[in-house]
């Protein structure tokens, strides 16, 4: 279960960063995950890798080549930014 949500977590931030790379206009990276969709709902599509459930989340500008159903085969590409940083203050020696 910690891993659909660091995953879901995951997919959320690389949202935000597609979006900040268009409006800045720098290079982010790219990934992909490949393998049988095992869910699709309005905001998320559920792929199995290896033993792995990796939950992406989605938004109506995702843009879906193909018919996206339960059982087809999928790539998903997707980048990764930060939703929040908190910087700690260094400890006092």
């Amino acid at each position: 279960m910690k891993t659909i949500s660091k995953l879901c977590a995951t997919a959320v931030v690389g949202s935000f960063l597609l979006a900040a790379s268009a409006l800045y206009g720098e290079d982010v990276k790219t990934y992909q995950v490949t393998g049988p969709v095992l869910e699709v709902t309005p905001t998320k599509i559920v792929i199995q890798k290896g033993e792995d459930k990796w939950e992406i989340a989605r938004s109506k500008n995702t843009k879906i080549t193909g018919e996206l159903k339960v059982g087809a085969k999928a790539t998903i590409y997707y980048t990764m930014a930060a939703q929040e940083v908190e910087v700690k203050a260094d400890k006092k020696k």
